[in-house]
């Protein structure tokens, strides 16, 4: 069984704590944190901090319909963003997906509805806000994905398999994130079929000519 040796750092954390991340990003870090003790335990102390802060803090003058404001606007989110919100916690119950991306699936594997992206890459791109974009990502063995670079952040979650790409190995559970000082060419290991769930808030800036035309279409 593979040991998750890459993790949430403390700014994703902090922002995840606070409610500040994408939809998209929001679910990847949902998902992680489903199958990683470690971070769970981290999120914990970041929460307990914010609560800490707020008993601290002054009280605020507020309007006398803030309270059937705030529960109007619960009551108008779309269900999956509170879901991803409650269900970090959530373990697999059987299949491959643990149960935020569950839910936003419809299903576990058998349920995506996979597109190709050429080199026998296949994605299925997830409905959410449209401040960052998020997909599943399905890499035969041994297949790459065409060298690129960032133009914002780019986190990807392994859920099967394991890719290797210039820095590291990156294994079930395992999370990578780049920066636009990132530049890599993700490898999926031989004998096993990749599968990772990865959000992206701009464009990716890819390398070779043939990807740079399919970007569009592919919206990555």
């Amino acid at each position: 069984m593979h040991t998750i040796a890459h993790h949430l750092t403390d700014p994703i954390l902090t922002a995840y704590a606070a409610g500040t991340l994408p939809e998209a990003f929001n679910l990847v870090v949902a998902t992680h944190l489903s199958l990683c003790d470690e971070c769970r335990s981290q999120l914990a102390a970041h929460e307990a901090v914010g609560g800490a802060v707020l008993e601290d803090a002054g009280e605020a003058v507020m309007s006398d319909d803030a309270l059937d404001a705030c529960f109007a606007r619960i009551a108008s989110s779309p269900d999956a963003l509170i879901r991803v919100g409650h269900n970090h916690h959530a373990k697999r119950k059987g299949g491959l997906f643990p149960e935020p991306l569950r839910d936003y699936v419809g299903g576990d594997l058998d349920a995506v509805n996979w597109r190709p992206a050429g080199l026998g890459v296949r994605q299925a791109i997830l409905s959410t806000s449209k401040n960052a974009s998020v997909r599943l990502l399905y890499i035969p063995a041994g297949a790459e994905v065409p060298d690129h670079g960032h133009n914002g952040t780019e986190m990807t979650l392994v859920l099967k398999g394991a890719f290797r790409d210039e820095f590291a190995r990156f294994g079930a559970g395992d999370i990578e994130i780049c920066d636009p000082n990132v530049e890599h060419t993700p490898v999926a290991e031989p004998g096993e079929d990749c599968i990772c769930l990865a959000a992206t808030d701009a464009p990716l800036k890819f390398s070779g000519l043939l990807p740079k035309i399919a970007q569009p279409f592919l919206r990555i």
